[in-house]
This record gives C-alpha cells, sequence and structure tokens, in this order.
C-alpha cells in the first residue's frame, strides 16, 4: 500500500475546497493527524476547506493549534474565513492580532476583508482599512478600488463620497464600469446608471451579464419601462437572453415597471426557475395590486420543487393583506413559522400579518398577536395597528400603540402624527391638539410627501 504524502494530501484539500466535500475533508483531516503530517500548507489548506464548507469554529481551531507555523497565507486564510462567513468584526480583530505579530497583510487579504462589509453600520471599518490600503500603497491595485466601490455603494448612501472614490480609479475596465452601474443602481439613482451605461457603450467596453443584471436593477429604479425594453433587445442580441439571473432581472424590471404581462411571458419562455424567479413574478404581480393572482401563482410554486423562502411568503402575505384575504393569509403565515428548513421570520412578516388582522377591524387579535410574539416588535408593526385604530376608531388601542412606538423611537413625527389623526377623528380635537404641540415643541416635523404626478 503506498502512503499519500502531504503535498498529495494538500492537493486533494484543495479539490475539497472547490467541491465544497466537508465529509472527505474532515477524513484527509484525520489522515494528517494520524500520520503526524503538520504543516504550514497543510493547516492554511484545512482551514480554508472549513471555510468554504462554512464551519468557521473549525477553521480558527486548526489556527490556533499553528501558534508557531504560520505565515502570510495562514492568516489570509482565516481572515477570509470570517469574511466569507460574514463575521467582519471577528476579520476585523484577526487583522490587528495579524499587524502585532508582525505580519503584514496583502492585497488579497484587504479585498476579502472589504467584502464582507455590507451595510450602513459596517462603513467606518471600511474607512479603516481604507486608510490602511492607502498607508501601504495598494490605492494603485485596481481590484481593490473596484471592491472599495462596490462596499462604498452598500455602506454608506453617499452619491458625492461614491464619486469621489470613483474619480481614483485608474483603469476603467469592464469590471470597473460594472462596478459603477451596479453602485449607482444600490444608491438607487437609476437614472444615473443608465447614463454611464450609455457612457460605457461609448468607450467600446464590452459589456456582460453581470452588466445587464445592475442596469436592469438601475431601469427597475427609475420605472424606465422604455429604456427596460431597449435593454432586453440587447440582451438577445449579445446572447444573453438564456442566463438566468438576466431573466430573472428582466422578470423583476416589467413586473415594477407595471407591464405584468410581459413579465409573465419572460417567466414562462425560461427553461428552469430558481427561487428568485418566483420571488420576482410573485413581488411584481403583488407590487401591481394583482394579489389574487399572486396566490394563484404561490400555489403553484408550490407544486414545483422549489421551496419558497422568507421573500415569497412576504409578497404572498402582503397580496393577501391588500385583496383582503384573511384565512389565506393566517395559512400561509402558520405554514412558514412551522417550516423548520427556514430560520425564524423577521419582523416584516409579523407586521404583515398585524396589517391583515387590522384592515378586517380585528384589533384586539392585532394586539395581541403583537404582544405574543416571539420576537420584539419594531416600529413599523406600532405604526400598522395605529393606522388600522385610525380606520377602525379605536382609541383606546391607539394610545397604547402610540406609548410602546413613542418608547421605540421618541424621535418619530410618525408617531404623533398618527395619534393625533386618531384623536381628531374621534372628536377629541383638543387631545389632538395637544399631541402636536407636543410633537412641534421637541423639535420635530413630518417631512412633506411628493408625488411623480
Amino acid at each position: 500500500m503506498i502512503a499519500p504524502m502531504p503535498f498529495t494530501i494538500s492537493l486533494v484539500l484543495v479539490a475539497c475546497c472547490q467541491m465544497e466535500h466537508y465529509e472527505v475533508g474532515i477524513q484527509l483531516h484525520c489522515l494528517c493527524l494520524k500520520s503526524g503530517f503538520v504543516n504550514v500548507v497543510l493547516g492554511t489548506n484545512l482551514i480554508d476547506m472549513y471555510s468554504k464548507c462554512q464551519n468557521v469554529e473549525a477553521s480558527r481551531r486548526v489556527f490556533d493549534h499553528m501558534e508557531v507555523d504560520r505565515n502570510v497565507l495562514t492568516w489570509n486564510s482565516i481572515v477570509s474565513s470570517y469574511a466569507r462567513n460574514s463575521q467582519p468584526d471577528e476579520a476585523m480583530v484577526l487583522i490587528r492580532e495579524m499587524l502585532r505579530s508582525g505580519v503584514n497583510p496583502k492585497q488579497a487579504t484587504y479585498n476579502s476583508l472589504l467584502s464582507s462589509f455590507s451595510t450602513d453600520g459596517h462603513f467606518d471599518k471600511c474607512k479603516q482599512i481604507q486608510c490602511r490600503i492607502i498607508k501601504e500603497g495598494f490605492e494603485v491595485n485596481h481590484y481593490l478600488m473596484v471592491t472599495l466601490m462596490t462596499v462604498y455603494s452598500e455602506c454608506n448612501g453617499s452619491l458625492d463620497d461614491f464619486w469621489k472614490l470613483c474619480s481614483g480609479v485608474r483603469e476603467w475596465d469592464q469590471i470597473s464600469w460594472n462596478a459603477l452601474i451596479a453602485g449607482l443602481s444600490h444608491l438607487e439613482h437609476g437614472e444615473e446608471a443608465l447614463t454611464q451605461f450609455s457612457f460605457m457603450r461609448e468607450a467600446g467596453v464590452e459589456t456582460d451579464h453581470f452588466t445587464f443584471i445592475s442596469i436592469l436593477s438601475a431601469i427597475t429604479i427609475a420605472s424606465a419601462l422604455r429604456a427596460g425594453k431597449k435593454i432586453h433587445a440587447l440582451i438577445l442580441k449579445y446572447g444573453y437572453a438564456s442566463h438566468l439571473d438576466v431573466q430573472n432581472g428582466l422578470v423583476s424590471m416589467y413586473a415594477r415597471c407595471g407591464n405584468v404581462h410581459d413579465s409573465r411571458k419572460v417567466f414562462s419562455s425560461m427553461f428552469t426557475h430558481d427561487v428568485i424567479s418566483w420571488n420576482s413574478l410573485l413581488s411584481g404581480y403583488a407590487h401591481n395590486g394583482h394579489g389574487r393572482e399572486v396566490v394563484e401563482l404561490f400555489e403553484e410554486m408550490r407544486r414545483t420543487e422549489i421551496k419558497p423562502n422568507h421573500a415569497t411568503f412576504l409578497a404572498v402575505l402582503t397580496a393577501c393583506s391588500h385583496v383582503g384575504m384573511l384565512d389565506k393569509g393566517l395559512e400561509y403565515f402558520e405554514l412558514m413559522v412551522n417550516d423548520k428548513t427556514l430560520p425564524p421570520p423577521p419582523i416584516e412578516h409579523y407586521t404583515t400579518i398585524v396589517d391583515l388582522l387590522g384592515r378586517f377591524g380585528y384589533l384586539n387579535e392585532a394586539e395581541s398577536f403583537i404582544n405574543n410574539m416571539p420576537i420584539e416588535p419594531g416600529p413599523s408593526t406600532y405604526k400598522s395597528l395605529l393606522r388600522a385604530c385610525q380606520v377602525h376608531g379605536n382609541k383606546e388601542i391607539a394610545l397604547q400603540s402610540a406609548q410602546m412606538l413613542l418608547k421605540l423611537h421618541p424621535n418619530d413625527p410618525a408617531a404623533y402624527i398618527l395619534l393625533s389623526n386618531v384623536l381628531d377623528d374621534g372628536g377629541c380635537w383638543s387631545d389632538g391638539a395637544g399631541v402636536r404641540k407636543l410633537m412641534y415643541d421637541r423639535g420635530l416635523a413630518k417631512k412633506p410627501g411628493c408625488s411623480w404626478i
């Protein structure tokens, strides 16, 4: 029998990473321990294997046992492990430990870490990493700049800051243009994204499916149906009409622009569907007020092998609320809650049920539902109940809901306005005026509304 060498095991571990064969990876780890194979290459590959198989704890255990035998690739692997599994705070701690140990992060380390930043709360960390990148002279790296563009658009929300960053990009190739268009879409500047798409084509830069996915998202934001049809023609011309993600983008674009007929037409022409395909169609129909069709489509989806996720259920529950299908809405909510393959539903789903009960005037039931929620109710939950109280004239529950809402957000003018409206509708003019005066005395003001018409 020929015994495997460490080099052989390393190669097989790399294959396990690519194919995410967790069980085989564990067996190889056991073989390493049994054979006494311990070196930096094997340890680094084991960290990478566990990371890509989504077992960060195992990655960390391997890393901790390599106290002496660590190099920059080992550090890169453990930082990437936390970053890849959406744990940027832990990755930032490791970066600091890495610097204290005298190992300088490489460009790939920073790129992995930046890729894990995705919310407003991560922007300060993004700025810290950007400062390190500038200090170490990595700002000339094209891929790092493109990653920064993506992170800025997802975490910051400031168009001015995004443009300042873009001005530092030295090479405008397909990747840069795609990041620019995707960034503007994330920032919800659809018209500007369309303008930059035109500039990209004028510059002779080739488009790919990533370009079309981003520009379809921008068209959805801008509600530019005419431009959407032109992009659809380009997609057909360049041969991306059979790409699943592009097809999903077309389904969503047509539906969100009010053309549910063409949305359904694209959906029906697809050879395969995934959960995003169904969600795009369902949310599009719900967005345009076709609630009963949403329920019919959902029942059709349940007959397929594709399992609904939380986004699916939110679209269906919203549709049930808008068309007044109380029994169906409650049935689907129970179906979701009892589905053990899904994580616990977020606050939006509970708020939709409160809205559904409130529309039927079941205010006591809605209040009881809120009090028995397994998660903490949010402001949107109490606002939904307050609006129902205004419609049905229930002053008592309105006062209780407003009190809870003000505890959560004492500076939210919507709470004062909703409560004041309930009191005014109930004939308590002085009490309503008192609530508005309290709002103004606290320096709060409702943002004025606007209309496209």
